[in-house]
């Protein structure tokens, strides 16, 4: 299920290639408002991923300050991206990211962050409840929640809220 999600524009930032944690930090919180979701219950969230030294703190900072919220070290948000898998896919980025998530909460796998070996030292990871899937996750039964963001270098952001479907009832 599609629980809810918002977009919004960094507004003024360094220029095209700077984002604004500020504005990814207001339509996070929008997102898991407008899905009516807390964000302290999302267990994954497949990131842009710039994979660059000024894009990528940025944004896990933003998740660590929205998703951090009412949450012990303990009980992280797991991240990751799929460009790892793929490259970039320019304006296609956003959808594989969707596909990987909604293949991950159908198999109840979270599948691992490619090439991950070290922490990025420009990233405070042990202030944060967030943690790159560093390999195969199983996917613990009950309420399966993730996010998926994607940005665009015209300084748009947007995050969807996604949530495994409820059982399908069986007919006798």
């Amino acid at each position: 299920l599609i629980r809810g999600g918002a977009v919004n524009h960094d507004g003024r930032s360094n220029g095209i290639m700077a984002p604004n944690g500020l504005a990814q930090e207001a339509m996070l919180h929008e997102a898991y408002r407008q899905a009516d979701v807390p964000p302290s219950l999302v267990q994954f969230v497949e990131t842009h991923g710039t994979g660059t030294p000024l894009g990528d703190p940025i944004e896990v900072n933003a998740l660590g300050n929205v998703l951090g919220e009412m949450r012990s070290s303990d009980q992280a948000c797991l991240i990751g991206s799929v460009k790892t898998n793929l490259g970039h896919l320019e304006a296609a980025a956003g959808v594989a990211g969707v596909i990987k998530t909604v293949l991950a909460i159908h198999h109840q796998i979270i599948p691992p962050h490619l090439h991950f070996h070290e922490p990025s030292p420009r990233i405070a990871w042990a202030e944060m409840a967030v943690k790159v899937v560093d390999q195969a996750t199983s996917w613990p039964s009950g309420r399966r929640i993730a996010g998926v963001s994607s940005f665009a270098f015209s300084g748009t952001n947007a995050h969807i809220v996604l949530e495994q479907a409820p059982a399908a009832a069986t007919s006798n």
